[in-house]
């Protein structure tokens, strides 16, 4: 690990103090990278996710999709209608959201079903996953005036009950990983334990060490991959992680949809880029303040980290826990499908004689990022089902289409 850039060291004493504790209390004086980036994000009191101050939009840390504008949901929207559509128009029809950020994403996406398609509005109940008691808080005050959304934790949705569409939109990148490092041709697992001396330059209360792997289930999702780590082309100090806790959560979405879809957004790359012999120092990033950096042991609970997806793990794991790959975009292709361009067109047109020049300024760039292949445009989409009946399963999805 080694660091882009300097920062002051804003961590969060108390939480260090936790986390210094919580190593002293094991047998060998050390955690997993994924125990401590859980807490250094979950922890109930103090992790970054459940701070005095929401992370996400102008004010936080990062700015996701949902941020720039309702175009981003009223896309997406067309998508929710024709999976609707699909299965035979249900009279009992739930999009699953899960870590809903602030809640911007459903106002515009519930907002554009009761104007527009008024007859799926009628049969749509939203349910919110969320994590983050603060997070939850903004939700419920944003999204107060609907009465079809509720609030759930996992153990609320009943197995096999979901009719509809869970979906998430930067969830996954932020599960806590497993990290590992190649030496001589083995795989050895990196821990975190407590540094007594502590670090003079960053100020840093936590070293790494790097010993057998903890879980067996860490093999195992290489065997999944059909990836090899011994072989000659991964030099010694290869760097990477392992995201079991993704693994997981296809696991219980698989548990809990009957028959639809589940729609996953997020960057990433398929298993042979993200295993990359060149990627050798990992996809592990670290957001302060709106910049970023690769220093996990600094701002304790006071940053964002986060790391790639790695879509075909979700494949295969879907298709192991009974969910079809219905495929696999980028977002920009996939907004383009929906109909993005022609509301770009639209607004080049019409939309600049109407608005002040501010805002019609303010929506090209967030159609214009939406697309970026540098930025958000770059994101995979992965679209997987269950329960489709196979003239259903027949049916391209529109987002999936490949333009002519």
């Amino acid at each position: 690990m080694t660091s882009q850039q300097s920062y002051i060291n804003d961590s969060n004493p108390e939480l260090c103090d936790l986390i210094c504790e919580r190593i002293a209390a094991t047998p060998q004086g050390r955690i997993t990278f994924a125990e401590y980036m859980d807490l250094v994000l979950y922890h109930p009191q103090y992790g970054y996710y459940n701070g005095d101050r929401p992370p996400i939009g102008k004010q936080g840390d990062f700015i996701t999709s949902s941020h720039w504008g309702a175009d981003f949901a009223e896309v997406l929207g067309e998508q929710f209608v024709e999976m609707w559509q699909i299965i035979g128009k249900p009279h009992h029809f739930t999009i699953v959201e899960m870590g809903a950020g602030l809640g911007t994403f459903a106002v515009h996406l519930l907002q554009y079903l009761q104007r527009k398609y008024p007859d799926l509005f009628k049969v749509l109940e939203y349910i919110i996953v969320e994590i983050s008691p603060i997070l939850q808080a903004e939700q419920q005050q944003n999204l107060a005036k609907f009465k079809n959304i509720k609030w759930c934790n996992w153990d609320k949705i009943a197995n096999n009950s979901i009719v509809g569409c869970f979906f998430s939109n930067e969830l996954v990148d932020a599960f806590p990983v497993h990290q590992f490092v190649v030496k001589e041709g083995q795989i050895r697992e990196i821990y975190v334990a407590a540094d007594e001396e502590e670090n003079k330059e960053s100020g840093s209360k936590f070293i790494e060490v790097s010993d057998e792997i903890s879980n067996s289930k860490i093999a195992e999702y290489f065997d999944l991959l059909e990836i090899d780590l011994s072989a000659t082309v991964y030099a010694d100090g290869y760097r990477s992680e392992v995201n079991l806790a993704a693994l997981d959560w296809i696991k219980t979405v698989a548990e809990k949809l009957q028959r639809g879809y589940l729609l996953t957004i997020d960057y990433g790359h398929p298993a042979h880029r993200y295993y990359n012999p060149r990627r050798s120092e990992g996809t592990l990033q670290c957001y302060y303040r709106h910049r970023y950096h690769n220093n996990p042991y600094i701002n304790v609970g006071r940053q964002d980290l986060t790391a790639h997806v790695n879509f075909t793990a979700l494949e295969k794991q879907g298709e192991f826990c009974g969910l079809d790959v219905v495929g696999f975009t980028q977002q920009a292709l996939f907004l383009m499908a929906l109909g993005l361009g022609d509301r770009l067109a639209s607004l080049s047109t019409n939309d600049a004689e109407v608005l002040d020049v501010a805002t019609f300024l303010r929506r090209r760039e967030a159609l214009h990022r939406a697309i970026d292949p540098m930025g958000l445009g770059g994101f995979g989409v992965l679209v997987q089902s269950k329960g489709l009946r196979e003239e259903e399963k027949g049916r391209i999805l529109k987002g999936l289409m490949v333009p002519d």
